[in-house]
């Protein structure tokens, strides 16, 4: 399909969601959902700029620059800046994920262009004022204090840091001390000059609003933008390579925190490396997610070990982590590591039963429809799939992936998996 405008086309790639997908002159890719149910427009602007862009000795860079990049332009201070947002009870905030930047807006109808257009000034014209700089740099290295006196924070950075060794995804999104320490405003300057480009760009939009008025919103706002005479970036990251090991902080705390993790599948689109991320997808579900959990009835209700107990799997580009976690009373740590590994091994040892299978997909497939309900989660989804190289289809085809997985699909994942686990433990005297 084609709305005939000459700087973009656009192609119906989703009908149940009829969503537009165009891409302009200047590489930029624009997503349009209708969305009726209420008088909002919400938009999320997505680029190729989170932490796996950053290089190591700047860890945390990406998120200074998504802390700052909202605090002036070349024509407009902060605080001129928070009362447009503010004024027509608006809403806009950034934030830098491992795998991308993302700056999101929500506003009524009739206010959508002028905050699509503050928008745009944030992003094309930043000036990160260098006492704004100093200010958010304080701040994070605050927090990053802060993080040293969380146990679950401790057990799970150590984890991470063990399993992604020289690799963007060992750090948080907020850095290392040692690197926001020394991080300035020109670093900031030449991070959003090399990175914020239009084709490294992807907008989506959902709400009341018609996809043709959409696209001449955002070719009116970026359409002049032009693409820099220097090529995209290449990422050279270094392999993940397994070394299970186990990791100890001692901290005096009333409870100490056990985690087991593995390396696991990297999200992907089709075959089966679909197969393997859905599968994870449904074994984390099964084991922590909820009260009916496997993890939680289990080691919580039945045996009394656990404080708190769950399971996740992150979506990631690269490869990603399975983590098993349990806080516990300090003198249960051997019985908590082997709790956790059991039940771990267990999914190996034996598929699941037809019951607990069709429950984990109900919950994964239920929650997922939960989760795309409003015009901002239906933008953000969409527009995650595409910055992180899916396409909108991919919301079908993960659906039916899960709907199609066995349990003996599940054992083989777990099988080539969940084998030998990194050990993270915080906690008091266990030195």
């Amino acid at each position: 399909m084609s709305f005939g405008k000459g700087l973009w086309s656009v192609v119906l790639v989703q009908q149940h969601r009829h969503t537009h997908r165009a891409v302009l002159n200047n590489g930029i890719v624009v997503l349009v959902t209708e969305n009726s149910a209420a008088d909002i427009v919400a938009a999320r602007i997505f680029f190729q700029a989170g932490s796996r862009w950053e290089a190591p000795d700047q860890a945390g860079l990406s998120h200074l620059v998504s802390a700052v990049i909202t605090k002036g332009t070349e024509t407009l201070s902060s605080q001129e800046i928070a009362e447009k947002v503010e004024s027509i009870g608006a809403s806009l905030g950034t934030d830098s994920a491992a795998d991308y930047f993302l700056l999101g807006l929500k506003t009524v109808s009739n206010d959508f262009a002028d905050m699509l257009s503050l928008a745009g000034e944030l992003l094309r014209s930043p000036t990160f004022p260098e006492y704004q700089v100093e200010l958010e740099r304080r701040l994070t290295v605050q927090s990053l204090h802060s993080r040293l006196e969380q146990p679950f924070t401790v057990a799970s950075d150590q984890l991470r840091q063990a399993m992604y060794q020289h690799h963007p995804y060992a750090y948080p999104s907020a850095g290392r001390l040692e690197t926001v320490s020394q991080l300035c405003q020109q670093d900031l300057q030449q991070f959003h000059k090399t990175h914020f480009r239009p084709d490294g760009m992807v907008i989506s939009i959902a709400g009341r609003i018609l996809p043709e008025d959409a696209i001449d919103l955002v070719t009116k706002v970026f359409g002049d933008w032009q693409v820099p005479s220097t090529p995209k970036p290449r990422l050279s990251l270094p392999p993940v390579v397994a070394n299970p090991q186990r990791l100890v902080t001692s901290q005096d705390t009333q409870q100490a925190i056990v985690m087991l993790g593995y390396l696991a599948p990297a999200v992907a689109a089709s075959g089966h490396a679909l197969d393997a991320y859905g599968a994870t997808k449904l074994l984390a579900t099964y084991l922590g997610n909820g009260l009916s959990s496997r993890l939680f009835v289990e080691l919580r209700e039945k045996r009394g070990l656990a404080y708190d107990v769950s399971a996740f799997y992150p979506t990631y580009l690269d490869t990603s982590s399975f983590t098993v976690y349990m806080g516990t009373a300090p003198e249960n740590v051997d019985v908590a590591i082997e709790s956790l590994r059991a039940e771990c091994d267990r999914l190996r040892q034996q598929p699941l039963s037809a019951e607990d299978l069709r429950i984990a997909k109900n919950k994964v497939l239920g929650q997922y429809a939960l989760g795309k309900q409003t015009s901002a989660q239906i933008a953000h989804i969409t527009g995650w799939y595409e910055i992180l190289g899916l396409a909108v289809e991919f919301d079908t085809l993960f659906q039916q992936c899960v709907a199609e997985l066995t349990a003996d699909k599940l054992q083989t994942v777990a099988q080539g998996y969940l084998t030998t686990p990194y050990v993270s433990l915080v906690g008091p005297d266990l030195l």
